[in-house]
């Protein structure tokens, strides 16, 4: 019982801070990702993909992103 409550914790805190990490992605490159790539279907990584075609058009905000993505 203790060592499911400690995995639900856990869990948890790691859905929190890739929640998290998402929302700050979003933020960094949601104008960037209207503006490049509206007619990408999202999923799979393609909005992704889309900006990390056009870095040279993307906020500096949103390069950091597309950089910590490996991209």
């Amino acid at each position: 019982m203790r060592i499911a409550a400690i995995g639900m914790v856990l869990t948890f805190g790691l859905t929190a801070l890739a929640s998290a990490q998402n929302a700050d992605q979003r933020a960094a490159c949601g104008a960037d990702a209207k503006t490049l790539c509206s007619g990408v279907m999202p999923g799979g990584g393609r909005i992704l993909d889309c900006l990390a075609k056009q870095k040279d058009k993307l906020s500096d905000a949103c390069k950091k992103v597309v950089a910590d993505q490996g991209k």
